[in-house]
This record gives C-alpha cells, sequence and structure tokens, in this order.
C-alpha cells in the first residue's frame, strides 16, 4: 500500500497552485467585499484545459479519475481561494456526469465540450424550497407536450444560476400518486437556461460572495425532448451518479481549507509575541493546532479511499459520506481555531481567517447535512433500522 501521491498526481497538484499563485490574497479579499463572478480566475482554468478534467479526452477532456479531481480542488481550497475558487468550478468536475453515462453519443458530443471549454456554464437545480434533501417528494412538473416538455415549479439554493448558460434540471413528469415508488417519475434534463420564463432571485448570504446561489421561479420553461437526458421517470436515478463523487470533491475542499487555516494560524502563533514569548509556545495554543492536523490528515486518507473505490468501479457511499462528514468538521474545527488563535485579529478581514470561517460552514452543511451522514452510516453500514 502506498499512500503517496503519483508523480503525475504531483504535477497536477504543481500545476493548479501555479494557477492560483495569480489569484492573491488580495484578489480574494476584494471579491468577498464586491462580488461578482471571478470571471478571470475562471478563465485561467478554462484556457489551461482543467475543467473537465474528469471528462474523456474524445469531448475535449483530460479523462481523469475523481482522485486528481480531489487533489486539485484541495489545491485550488489551500492556495487560499478557499470555497469562492472552488465552487466556481465545482459543477464543471462532477455535474454533467449524468449527460456522461447515461447521455446518447449526440447529446455527449452536444453538451459536453463547450463546458470543457469554459463557453458555458452550468447550474444544477434540485433543490427545492418545501422538501429539503427529500428529493423524491419534489414539486416541480414537467408535463409532455409533442416534442416538448413545459415546466412549472420552484427551486432554492442553486448556485451560479446569475452567469449560468445551462441548466441541469430534475422535475417530475409522473405525478407521485401514479408512481409504484416515489424514487420513480422524476427526469433530468440539460437544457439552455431561459431567463425568460426563469426567473432569478439571489439569495445575499454570509459567505463565498462571489459564487451566487438562488432561489428559481419557473414558469411556462419549454424543453426540447432531445435534452432530456436518459429515459423518462429515471432522472433520480441517474443524479445518484453524480452524488458519490460531489461528496469527495467537498470533502477535498473542505480539507484544502482547513488546512490552509491551520498554515496561517501556526504562521501567526509564531510570530505573535504576549508576555515575552510566542504564543506558540504556550500548549493551550499548541495542542489544539495539533489536534486539526490529525483530523484534517484522517479526513484526507478517507477522502483517498472513496475517490479510489470510485476510480475503482467499487461501492464508494460509505466512504464518500464518511469523508464529507470527517471533513466538514476538521475543516470547520481548523477555521475556527484559526479564527481564535488569531484573538481579535481573527474578526479583521485583513488577516483572512474569518472568511474561511464563513466559507467553511458550506462543506459543512451542503450538499447533505452532518446529520443525514449519519443516519446513513447507521442504517446502510451498521443495519439499523431506518430512523425517518
Amino acid at each position: 500500500m502506498d499512500f503517496r501521491l503519483s508523480d503525475d498526481q504531483e504535477a497536477i497538484r504543481e500545476a493548479i497552485t501555479a494557477i492560483c499563485k495569480r489569484f492573491g490574497d488580495d484578489y480574494w479579499l476584494k471579491r468577498d467585499r464586491e462580488g461578482g463572478f471571478p470571471e478571470d480566475f475562471y478563465a485561467a482554468f478554462a484556457e489551461a484545459g482543467w475543467l473537465g478534467i474528469c471528462i474523456p479526452e474524445e469531448y475535449g477532456g483530460s479523462g481523469l479519475g475523481i482522485t486528481e479531481a480531489a487533489i486539485m480542488m484541495r489545491a485550488i481550497a489551500e492556495s487560499g481561494a478557499g470555497m469562492s475558487g472552488a465552487s466556481c468550478l465545482h459543477i464543471n468536475i462532477f455535474g454533467l456526469n449524468p449527460v456522461l453515462v447515461h447521455g446518447t453519443a449526440e447529446q455527449k458530443r452536444r453538451m459536453l465540450p463547450p463546458m470543457v471549454q469554459g463557453k458555458e456554464k452550468a447550474c444544477f437545480a434540485v433543490t427545492e424550497p418545501n422538501t429539503g434533501l427529500n428529493t423524491t417528494q419534489l414539486k416541480t412538473r414537467a408535463v409532455r407536450k409533442g416534442d416538448r416538455y413545459v415546466v412549472d415549479g420552484q427551486k432554492v439554493w442553486i448556485s451560479t444560476a446569475q452567469v449560468a448558460d445551462k441548466i441541469l434540471l430534475l422535475a417530475r413528469t409522473t405525478p407521485l400518486e401514479e408512481v409504484k415508488k416515489p424514487t420513480h417519475g422524476l427526469s433530468l434534463f440539460y437544457t439552455d437556461f431561459d431567463r425568460s420564463r426563469i426567473k432569478v432571485h439571489e439569495i445575499e448570504k454570509m459567505g463565498r460572495k462571489v459564487v451566487d446561489s438562488n432561489e428559481l421561479f419557473i414558469e411556462g420553461f419549454e424543453i426540447p425532448v432531445e435534452d432530456r437526458i436518459g429515459e423518462e421517470g429515471r432522472g433520480f436515478e441517474y443524479i445518484l451518479h453524480g452524488m458519490n463523487p460531489e461528496r469527495v470533491l467537498i470533502a477535498s475542499e473542505a480539507i484544502g481549507l482547513g488546512q490552509l487555516a491551520l498554515a496561517r494560524a501556526t504562521a501567526y502563533a509564531k510570530e505573535r509575541v504576549v508576555f515575552n514569548r510566542p504564543i506558540g509556545q504556550n500548549q493551550a495554543i499548541q495542542h489544539p493546532l495539533a489536534r486539526n492536523w490529525m483530523q484534517l490528515e484522517a479526513a484526507w486518507l478517507m477522502v483517498m479511499r472513496a475517490a479510489w473505490e470510485y476510480d475503482s468501479g467499487l461501492p464508494c457511499g460509505a466512504s464518500a459520506n464518511a469523508a464529507k462528514y470527517l471533513a466538514g468538521e476538521a475543516g470547520f474545527d481548523a477555521c475556527q481555531q484559526a479564527v481564535m488563535t488569531h484573538g481579535g485579529f481573527g474578526y479583521a478581514k485583513e488577516f483572512h481567517v474569518e472568511r474561511y470561517l464563513r466559507e467553511v460552514m458550506i462543506p459543512r452543511i451542503a450538499p447533505i447535512s452532518p446529520q443525514l451522514v449519519l443516519c446513513f452510516i447507521a442504517e446502510k453500514v451498521l443495519g439499523l433500522p431506518k430512523s425517518y
């Protein structure tokens, strides 16, 4: 068993870090204050060919695995970009996996290259205001009328909808009362984002201002049949193909952000002198930071295990969920400790760690809550009865 990154994986990490160095602390501090999608950061990754790291070479991608993508996303977060930098690229890595797995040859040729080239941005529209993570209860309806579907409903917490050209949309095509199982009757579409039929309201939030979060109001939105992915009614099954890699990637981002916070806190503890000694000489400062390092390293091993399982075609649900939980908690603890290590200066924007604490709430909460991960492990791994 070899825990080292391969030479190619090290090269990926170094290449990503080199791009990120062009976008330093001042860049992200300004972005955090002013908002606005980081087009130049996004374009730099598109130009270097990294947006399609997991897309096969025949569609313009690199054909690499989730393991390499996790290394990439950790490096982005750890560079200082945090969740602001990671989230603007996130959907490119996993979002169109259902198209790759279940799309027709024509759909793959039409849909994948523009995303890989950075010519089209996409948003992922599943969550609704009154269903949360109970996806089978989605209310948004897509009714077929000839060669089109007409969609009406609402979606919420949809990232990048302000700048998206495309939308990956899950909607119910068969009413819930007419299906044998709640997971049936949902269909998946990848189509043009029609702003004349989709009203976008941005949600003001505590962090990651550069990547917008939104509520969508959809009325009379027409989607051509050729933009439906796979069979009608099997969309829930299809989106499952993107859930485990998404958990792996957001876990890697949480670890990158946690390591960034830990590095900032450690450097400050070495330099800050109080009572004629660096505060890092005090065990009350040392021990929490040492604990953070151990938690982050342990979570990273789980991320690598989950990524290896996914890339090897093995069941990875338990590992992916565990990685997301462990990384979310470890990243949060490290960011919180970084603020506390800085004391009053930790509350000042110029020291950056307060932004890390605000942003780390994203991988702790999303795309699945820590409590539901615990429920999953209890039921699927330990065999305990379902609690909800």
